[in-house]
């Protein structure tokens, strides 16, 4: 995004936030449900200095990165190995696309009957929801290597490593980061989905609880920290895949 197209999006973000104080302060709008941004920002500054709630975020973030360091690798190997074996391939991937295709929430009870409201459990549930879309990232990711390189490279002797190290990682590298950045969509709702569900503590625990006694300014500063926390955790990964992405081409 160009830099004049940043200061657009910038200028109309603000001037959504203004409009919106505006009408809160006038009463045009419910403040109740919706309290104006600077009532927002008061309670985020709150929330920010009490423990409890960074002791539940601390909380929260540990359980995205147990979930996400577990789904990552088996998922991509899992793919890796359905795409490269036909055999294995023809009998999981239907089972695979089926499961990828239903929603997760229904076995949600499931997770909670078999691991009790626990941290195991919210861990369990978010590698369940993202495993299948690492899955089909790396099947994906495999299908996209050129097959004819790796031909000729095999007729020119190159051994498995300096196959896979020189042509199947370059050209595999921006499905799977892309994977990776979508299979941590789904990583962060589904832990947020099982606190909110049923939890003693984690962030989504805490908006549920805002959200039944109306405490809206609460509610929607966690909201905001939420959202922040994910972008946070976009950037660092499109990080990773612009660095990736400079080895790749000279790869």
């Amino acid at each position: 995004m160009r830099r004049h197209e940043r200061l657009i999006v910038a200028a109309a973000v603000l001037g959504l936030f203004a409009l919106w104080e505006v009408l809160a302060r006038l009463g045009r709008i419910d403040p109740t449900l919706a309290p104006a941004p600077t009532t927002i920002v008061g309670a985020l500054a709150r929330l920010a200095a009490r423990s409890e709630v960074r002791a539940s975020l601390a909380v929260t973030g540990w359980e995205v990165l147990a979930a996400f360091l577990i789904a990552l690798p088996t998922g991509l190997l899992l793919g890796f190995l359905l795409a490269e074996v036909p055999v294995l391939g023809a009998l999981v991937r239907p089972l695979v696309n089926f499961l990828f295709g239903v929603p997760k929430s229904i076995f949600l009870p499931v997770f909670i009957l078999v691991f009790g409201v626990s941290i195991p459990q919210k861990i369990a549930f978010a590698v369940f929801t993202t495993i299948f879309v690492l899955i089909l990232g790396g099947i994906a990711a495999v299908q996209s290597v050129p097959r004819e390189l790796v031909l000729v490279s095999r007729v020119y002797g190159a051994s498995r490593a300096q196959i896979i190290r020189e042509i199947y990682l370059p050209a595999m590298a921006p499905i799977l980061l892309e994977s990776a950045r979508l299979g941590m969509v789904f990583n962060i709702t589904a832990v947020l989905l099982c606190e909110i569900y049923g939890a003693r503590d984690g962030i989504g625990y805490r908006i549920a609880a805002w959200g039944e006694n109306l405490q809206m300014p609460q509610l929607y500063a966690a909201l905001v920290i939420v959202a922040a926390a994910a972008v946070a955790i976009n950037e660092v990964l499109r990080a990773i895949e612009t660095r990736l992405g400079a080895w790749r081409q000279r790869a």
